[in-house]
C-alpha cells in the first residue's frame, strides 16, 4: 500500500467522519486488506458528467463524503458563476439503494450554501429531472443515480440550466472546483433547511402534458386503444410515469410486469438492470408470449433508456438492438411529420458519430438536416442549443437505448421514448403489420445496416491502464486490413484528425476532442473503439451495410452481416 493511501485512510480514522464510517474501515483493515486498498488508492474521478462508483467508504467510493465534497465544489462554482443572483437548482434521484439518501445530502449542502433547492418528493425517472430545471428556470440541476449499472454502484449525474449534462467550459470548471475541495471540514453541510422545497405532482402534470404533445397520430391510437402493451419498469422510476402516460396517450390495454414492478435497489430478479440484456428482458419477454402482445417494453433504474420486443416476420418474439429502435423512431418521426403535413423546412435530426450510419441515409432521403456528435447525450443538448431559433429540433438519439424526443428535456428520455414506441406500433398495427415488418421496409428502402456492440471489462487498478494502452497500440498501429478488407481511413477524435491510409491526405474533425478511434474499411465497414466514461470497459462497435432488393432475401442477407461482423470480431482478436 503506497504512503498516500495509508496517509488518507489515517485522515478518514482521525477526522470529522461519523463512527459507523470509521468502524468499516477499521473492520476492512483487518478483515479485507486489498478492498481498504481499492477504496483508497485514487480519489473518486468528478468526469464530465459527475460521478459514478461502487458505494462504500473511502475516496474512491460513492458515499457521503465523496458526495457532500461534490456539491461543494459544485456549489461553489455556480456562486462564482452568478454573483448576487439568486441561484436555484434541481435534484432527483432513482430506485437505488442511498439514493434517496444522497439526494438529500446533495440538497442540503446546496441548500446550506444559500442556493435554493427543489427536491422530488420520492423517486422519479431522470428525464423529468432535465425537465425540471427548465420548467422551474434553474441553474443546474443533479440526479444521484448509476442508470443501468449493478447494485452496488451509485452516482451523481451534474447539469446546467438548459437541462443538459455539463458540456465545455463548465465541466471542466467544475472539475476544478471539487478537485479544490480538499477535505469534509471545506463543506458546508447542514444550515439552509429553510432553503429546500419538495417537488410533486404539479411537475408531473407539466411533464406528462409535455409529453402527450409528441403524439402524432393520436387519431390513430383512438382506433388502436387496445394495443397489447407489456411493460417493465425493471425495479426502477419507470413505474412513476409511465403507466400514466400510455393511458394519457389513450392506450387501455397495458400489462405491467408484476415481478419486476416495485421499485428495488437491489434489483432482485435481474444481474444487470439493463434493458440492452436479453437476460433482464426475460420475464417481460416470457409475459409478452404468454398474452401474445403486440409490444414488450422495458426500462432501466432511472427510466433514461428503453428496450423493446416485437414478434419478427416469423411470428417469433425477438428484442431490438438500440440502433434498430433509434432507426424505427427517428424514421417515424420524418415520414410521419411529412404525411402529416407538420414537417418543417428546418428540421433537424441528430445522432451519435457511433449509432448506425443508416440514419443519416432516412434523413438524407427525407431532406432534413442530420448532424452527428460525440457520444453521449449532452452534446445533442449543446447543438440544439447552438441551433436553436435557427432549426427545429425533432428527435435524437444513439445506440444506448436512448431516445430524446422534442426539445423541452435535454437528455434521453425513456418515458417518452415508450410512449411513441407504442403509437408507431399502433401506426404499424393499422396497416397489419409489426415494427419488425416495418424495419424490414426500411432496409429495402434505405440499406440494410447492421450493428453489433462488444464491451471488453478491465477492472482492478490495472484496468485503466491496460484500456489506455489498448487505445494507444490502435493509435500507433492502426491495423492495415481487418477481416481481408482495406482500411482505407482512420478518424482519430482525441488528436481531431482523419487520415485516408491509402494516399496519407489528412482533415480536420470539427468536433470537441474525445478518445475514440474509428476504422473506416473499403467495403463501408466502420469500427469505433472508445473506452467507457462511466465503467472500466472499452467497447468496440461494428457497423456492416449492404443492400436488399426485396423483404424475402432478408434473413440470407442478415446472415451475411452476422458472419462479416463475426470475421471482423475474430480478425481484430476481440472474441
Amino acid at each position: 500500500m503506497s504512503p498516500e493511501t495509508t496517509q488518507k485512510i489515517a485522515t478518514w480514522l482521525n477526522g470529522n467522519y461519523d463512527e459507523a464510517t470509521k468502524n468499516t474501515i477499521k473492520d476492512l483493515q483487518n478483515s479485507h486488506p486489498t478492498e481498504l486498498e481499492e477504496s483508497f488508492y485514487k480519489n473518486l474521478e468528478f468526469g464530465t458528467g459527475g460521478l459514478r462508483g461502487i458505494m462504500g467508504v473511502g475516496t474512491n467510493r460513492i458515499n457521503k463524503y465523496t458526495i457532500g465534497m461534490a456539491t461543494q465544489g459544485f456549489a461553489n462554482y455556480l456562486l462564482k458563476t452568478y454573483p448576487n443572483e439568486s441561484i436555484s437548482v434541481a435534484i432527483g434521484h432513482d430506485s437505488r439503494n442511498n439514493a434517496r439518501f444522497f439526494a438529500e445530502t446533495t440538497a442540503q449542502v446546496f441548500a446550506a450554501n444559500g442556493i435554493q433547492v427543489h427536491i422530488f418528493e420520492t423517486l422519479r425517472p431522470t428525464p423529468e429531472l432535465s425537465f425540471a430545471i427548465r420548467h422551474l428556470g434553474c441553474k443546474a440541476g443533479v440526479v444521484c443515480t448509476a442508470s443501468h449499472n449493478p447494485k452496488e454502484y451509485n452516482g451523481y449525474k451534474a447539469y446546467w440550466n438548459d437541462g443538459g449534462q455539463l458540456v465545455p467550459p463548465h465541466d471542466k470548471n467544475v472539475i476544478k472546483e471539487v478537485e479544490a475541495i480538499q477535505s469534509v471540514d471545506d463543506v458546508k453541510w447542514t444550515g439552509g433547511d429553510a432553503n429546500i422545497h419538495l417537488m410533486g405532482t404539479s411537475m408531473d402534470d407539466a411533464y406528462i402534458k409535455m409529453v402527450t404533445s409528441l403524439s402524432v397520430y393520436p387519431e390513430v391510437i383512438a382506433a388502436q386503444k387496445d394495443l397489447k402493451i407489456v411493460y417493465t419498469p425493471i425495479h426502477g422510476t419507470g413505474i412513476t410515469l409511465v403507466p400514466r402516460v400510455l393511458s394519457e396517450f389513450g392506450f387501455t390495454n397495458v400489462t405491467i410486469v408484476e415481478e419486476q414492478s416495485n421499485p428495488d435497489g437491489n434489483f432482485p430478479t435481474v444481474g444487470y438492470p439493463n434493458p440492452e440484456e436479453s437476460e433482464t428482458m426475460a420475464i417481460g419477454l416470457a409475459k409478452a408470449k404468454a398474452l401474445d402482445a403486440d409490444i414488450l417494453l422495458g426500462t432501466d433504474p432511472d427510466a433514461d433508456r428503453v428496450g423493446i420486443g416485437v414478434k419478427n416476420h416469423k411470428g417469433e418474439w425477438v428484442l431490438m438492438n438500440g440502433n434498430q429502435t433509434a432507426v424505427l423512431a427517428f424514421a417515424y418521426m420524418m415520414e410521419a411529420r411529412k404525411a402529416k403535413g407538420i414537417a418543417q423546412p428546418n428540421d433537424m435530426v441528430i445522432t451519435t458519430i457511433v449509432t448506425s450510419e443508416m440514419i443519416n441515409q432516412v434523413a438524407k432521403q427525407n431532406q432534413v438536416n442530420c448532424y452527428n456528435v460525440l457520444t453521449g447525450f449532452k452534446w445533442i443538448a449543446e447543438l440544439i442549443k447552438e441551433k436553436e431559433a435557427k432549426e427545429n429540433y425533432i428527435i435524437g438519439g444513439e445506440e444506448s437505448f436512448g431516445l430524446m424526443i422534442g426539445d423541452q428535456i435535454r437528455d434521453k428520455d425513456a418515458v417518452s421514448a415508450v410512449a411513441l414506441l407504442c403509437e408507431m406500433a399502433a401506426y404499424e398495427k393499422s396497416k397489419g403489420r409489426t415494427l419488425f415488418d416495418k424495419m424490414i421496409d426500411l432496409y429495402v428502402q434505405y440499406g440494410f445496416y447492421y450493428e453489433h456492440l462488444i464491451s471488453i471489462t478491465k477492472k482492478g487498478m490495472n484496468g485503466q491502464q491496460e484500456i489506455a494502452a489498448m487505445m494507444e497500440g490502435y493509435r500507433k498501429n492502426p491495423p492495415a486490413q481487418i477481416n481481408g478488407v482495406k482500411v482505407v481511413s482512420l478518424l482519430d477524435y482525441e488528436l481531431q484528425k482523419g487520415t485516408n491510409l491509402l494516399t496519407g491526405e489528412t482533415w480536420v474533425i470539427q468536433l470537441p476532442k474525445s478518445n475514440v478511434l474509428q476504422f473506416i474499411t473499403e467495403d463501408g465497414s466502420k469500427i469505433s473503439a472508445r473506452p467507457s466514461g462511466t465503467e472500466p470497459k472499452i467497447k468496440f462497435y461494428f457497423s456492416v451495410n449492404t443492400t436488399l432488393d426485396h423483404k424475402a432475401a432478408f434473413d440470407e442477407k442478415f446472415n451475411q452481416l452476422e458472419a462479416k461482423i463475426q470475421g471482423i470480431i475474430q480478425s481484430m482478436q476481440l472474441n
